[in-house]
């Protein structure tokens, strides 16, 4: 069965799967982690996306590392 993003508990362990999705769980989730200024944009969804494994967490740093955000 695959996982759930609209409504699965999320945490930084979670992995991003194949059927990974930019859900509003997963938007509220990384508000949470990044903070208020977080939001996507078509190179970081590139990201997610590559095909490389990675979790949440990753998802998290990654997004700090680009925006100099340590919330």
């Amino acid at each position: 069965m695959a996982f759930d993003w609209h409504s699965e508990p999320l945490t930084r362990d979670t992995p991003v799967t194949q059927d990974y999705r930019n859900t509003q769980n997963v938007r509220r989730f990384l508000t949470e982690q990044c903070g208020p200024t977080f939001k996507f944009d078509r190179d970081f969804m590139a990201w997610i996306r590559n095909d490389t494994a990675k979790t949440l967490g990753d998802v998290v740093e990654e997004w700090q590392r680009r925006h100099g955000n340590k919330a």
